[in-house]
């Protein structure tokens, strides 16, 4: 992928992922008495929100990192081996910073 098609798509990720975390961290609802059935549902959906923010926010990182990754020249080349991330990774995951194998041994050490 060239540099202009990855900083195109690279640039509309950040855009909507912070438009989702802005959304993610909205206002709280106004406060109602509920029922402890309720609250336990309340507890679930704050549980999945903080999660999908969470997500959200490490995915916000990885942009930016390849869009800096960019900036320095370094775009599309692996950050622990330097060798050439796969192009369709690339066209997969815009943001990828590692090739297959490294990402591979880096899941498998969490």
């Amino acid at each position: 992928m060239d540099d202009a098609t990855a900083r195109k798509r690279l640039k509309t990720m950040f855009a909507e992922l912070e438009r989702s975390i802005g959304v993610l961290r909205g206002d709280p609802v106004a406060i109602r008495e509920r029922s402890a059935a309720d609250a336990g549902a309340d507890l679930t959906d704050a549980d999945r929100n903080q999660a999908m923010l969470d997500v959200a926010t490490l995915q916000l990182k990885a942009v930016t990192e390849a869009l800096a990754r960019l900036d320095e020249g370094r775009y599309g080349r692996c950050v622990d081996c330097d060798k050439p991330v796969p192009e369709g990774r690339l066209e997969a995951r815009p943001e990828a910073a590692r090739c297959v194998q490294c990402q591979s041994r880096l899941e498998r050490r969490r």
